[in-house]
Formats: C-alpha cells, structure tokens, sequence
C-alpha cells in the first residue's frame, strides 16, 4: 500500500486541563472548592519528590506530592498544598490520580495519511522501541 504522508499544522498543545472534583475540598471556613486546573508534569515533578523525607518514609505520599505541583487551581483558594491533598475526600483524590495518569500517559505517535490508492484517511502507528532494519 503507497501512502501519502500529511503533517498536521497548527496542532494545538494543550499543557493545562480543567476538572471538576466529584465531591469537592471543603476549605476550613467551610466553602466548597469543586472545580480546579491540571498542569501537564515535568520530568522535575516526578524526580525532585523522591528526595522529600516524607517519600522516602512512605513511597504512598510520592502522589500527595506530584499532586500538589501539578494542581494549579482549585476553586478560590490562593494556593494548592500537600494540607490541601492530603485532605481531599479518598473519591477526589482517587478522580485526580486517574486525571494525572490519562493527562501524562504517552499516547503512541502517529502519521497521519492518505492512503494513495483509495484516498482513505489513514493513521500509522509509529513504534520508536521497534526499530525497522
């Protein structure tokens, strides 16, 4: 099959993400913070944790921490802490999580084309670990 290879121009790169917590943070005052801004991570974001005392004594804060970088925004409040995450309700804090992984993951690079013989849209999976010889 001959393919002819198109590039997407003006691809949009999206680095933040908005969401709305299923429960919401409740601030000390009592108001509730639902709806908040993700940031893509750094690769200092997931490296910089590891040396925090409180990771090395518990691997399970590593996410309290990545949490509280990437979350830029929620609700009103000036500022988003690892007191902020550690007190979300266990379904926001897991709706994050799921949020951080489907923002972060790689999807598989593709080409987009045209198929030359039929004219149908196509796309070509790019696999850099399976190198062709």
């Amino acid at each position: 099959m001959e393919l002819v290879i198109e590039r997407e121009r003006d691809m949009a790169f999206q680095t933040e993400f908005t969401f709305e917590l299923p429960r919401g943070f409740v601030d000390p005052a009592g108001t509730l913070h639902r709806e908040g801004v993700m940031r893509l991570a750094t690769a200092g974001d997931e490296i910089l944790p590891m040396r925090d005392p409180r990771v090395q004594q518990n691997p399970g804060y590593l996410s309290i921490i990545l949490l509280a970088r990437v979350v830029t925004k929620l609700g009103s409040l000036a500022a988003v802490d690892t007191r902020v995450i550690e007190n979300l309700f266990t379904m926001d804090l897991a709706y994050l999580q799921d949020l951080y992984q489907r923002v972060n993951s790689m999807d598989a690079p593709v080409y987009r084309g045209v198929c030359a013989h039929c004219g149908q849209d196509v796309e070509i999976p790019i696999n850099f670990l399976e190198a062709v010889v």
